[in-house]
């Protein structure tokens, strides 16, 4: 985990990847495209300072649970990281700041989420990657429902994806969250959407209608502008994709190389 710039804002890498940006004293610095998209989906999920519960799988370097005890101090927040190695590495480098009520876990995300309280969350981020792949048991139709489960009824399912043309797996992911939400969104950049390179798309999930008007302006105004789709527009890219069932279940398709960076 090697300084960047400053003592105090690193740069985590895993099997290569740039993963995660934390700048100790700045946590409402969002380095990655990325999580600043997520970032504004938080910022308009709930009326501003409002506290939240939030579940997040995958810690990598606490990034977003930092943004969220800063932006919405008194939320309860719960962290499911498969790698204990990658915890204690961050509890040592990057700790957390006293105060906030984040709660760190070891445990599969999956196998997490289906003995979660129902009703118990808000906010369920995933950002889970097996190196740079997102595993399989986390893109079914299974998963989608667990996950459903332990929202509350106006809870947010966000989740980091990745893809390239011709986007069998991102149309995969939208057929089987679909399945489930009543209400889809994706934000990713026009380059990407267009099929011209290899890049994150965030999928919204959720049963209630997102601010698509608020996103689209957040995001357009970014160093990297990035698209917002949602309703007819998102049914036309989704197609005749079907909903991912286990026994069907593939991990996410390796990036090129190069395809990520700080940015």
């Amino acid at each position: 985990m090697p300084d960047v710039d400053r003592a105090r804002a690193w740069l985590l890498t895993v099997d290569g990847a740039p993963q995660s940006y934390v700048d100790l004293d700045a946590p409402t610095h969002l380095e990655f495209e990325y999580t600043r998209r997520l970032g504004h989906v938080l910022d308009t999920l709930a009326d501003p300072g409002r506290a939240v519960d939030v579940l997040h799988l995958g810690g990598g370097a606490l990034t977003l649970p930092r943004y969220v005890a800063a932006t919405r101090p008194g939320s309860h927040q719960d962290v499911v990281e498969a790698d204990r190695g990658l915890l204690d590495l961050v509890a040592e480098h990057l700790p957390l700041p006293d105060g906030p009520d984040i709660a760190l876990h070891t445990a599969d995300a999956r196998a997490w989420l289906e003995a979660a309280p129902a009703d118990s969350a808000d906010v369920l981020i995933a950002d889970v990657f097996g190196g740079s792949r997102i595993p399989a048991h986390l893109t079914t139709l299974a998963y989608a429902r667990a996950a459903e489960r332990v929202l509350r009824p106006d809870g947010v399912y966000l989740a980091n994806l990745a893809d390239a043309a011709p986007f069998a797996f991102l149309r995969s992911q939208l057929a089987t969250f679909a399945e489930v939400f009543g209400e889809l969104a994706l934000i990713a950049e026009p380059g990407v959407l267009r099929g011209r390179r290899f890049g994150n798309a965030v999928l919204i999930a959720a049963h209630r209608p997102v601010d698509t008007a608020a996103l689209a302006r957040l995001t357009a105004a970014d160093a990297f502008p990035a698209r917002v789709e949602h309703g007819a527009a998102l049914r036309e890219f989704t197609g005749a994709a079907a909903p991912v069932r286990d026994a069907d279940a593939v991990a996410s398709p390796e990036p090129p190389g190069g395809a990520f960076g700080i940015g």
